[in-house]
């Protein structure tokens, strides 16, 4: 199908008078919907109106549900104005975090614990224990590395920790 002078004329009368792209190609026959949208592209025709969104009408402001505290009691949620980007305009949001107490690990006292090793990560072997000591992102980060069995990543020891029994963890539970 050829763009004829008459069928671009048309395309443009169509186009003006508010008609999508779909309804211009079936009036026109043998021309997609596609085909139309990209003559008008190339026709730098100006763009209409998006049908049933108009005018933009503003936000009903949200209404706080959550329960009125006494004034002596802090509040654990802080709040910051987040801006983000929609369509051509900046919108501010109010987003809720949830602050987290920080809990200290503190093993038990009457554990005894096998001296480990301290290997790093390039020496473990398929013969050593693969257990993490310490935080990945300190600098006294390290694996046991003590023996370990054929058929088990960890040491005796660790193994004990690592596969516990059900009716273990159970008891363990109900203690706690």
């Amino acid at each position: 199908m050829n763009w004829t002078d008459e069928r671009v004329e048309r395309l443009k009368k169509l186009w003006s008078e508010g008609l999508s792209a779909s309804q211009i190609a079936a009036q026109l026959g043998g021309v997609s919907r596609n085909a139309v949208i990209g003559k008008v592209h190339r026709l730098s025709l100006p763009g209409r109106a998006k049908a049933g969104g108009a005018t933009t009408t503003a936000r009903a402001p949200k209404r706080n549900t959550s329960a009125v505290r006494a004034p002596n009691y802090a509040s654990r949620i802080a709040t910051r104005t987040v801006t983000r980007q929609q369509g051509a305009t900046m919108l501010k949001e109010e987003v809720e975090i949830d602050l987290m107490e920080e809990m200290d690990y503190r093993p038990a006292a009457n554990v005894v614990v096998p001296i480990s090793r301290r290997l790093g990560l390039t020496e473990l072997t398929e013969r050593t224990c693969k257990w993490p000591v310490g935080d990945p992102l300190k600098d006294d980060f390290h694996f046991c590395g003590c023996d370990s069995p054929d058929t088990s990543p960890y040491c005796s020891y660790h193994q004990r920790m690592a596969y516990q029994p059900v009716n273990e963890r159970r008891r363990a539970a109900r203690a706690s």
